[in-house]
């Protein structure tokens, strides 16, 4: 069962549809992804749901186990690894 698209217009006037609630315009997802830093590897809504957690910093996302960021409506398992070598680059990890 397809669910319907539905035409929205973010704040700054980018014209996107979506089917899901999700209010993230991919167009701003876009321009506002960092160029560096793990947060510039992650997919839009994995990024924006650690960065609306406050999590933005590898220090930060040290403080979390694996469960408690698998938790966060927008991150997947495929995140994991990514986030996981990101850790161990700057000799951290996560939280056990």
């Amino acid at each position: 069962m397809k669910t319907e698209k539905s035409l929205r217009i973010c704040e700054k006037g980018h014209r996107y549809y979506k089917s899901s609630d999700c209010q993230s315009c991919p167009t701003c997802d876009q321009e506002n992804k960092p160029e560096s830093g793990f947060l510039s590897k992650l997919s839009s809504p994995a990024r924006n749901a650690l960065v609306h957690e406050g999590i933005d910093t590898l220090q930060n996302l040290s403080e979390y186990t694996e469960k408690e960021i698998l938790k966060i409506h927008g991150i997947g398992p495929a995140s994991l690894p990514i986030m996981r070598a990101s850790l161990e680059k700057e000799g951290l990890s996560f939280k056990k």
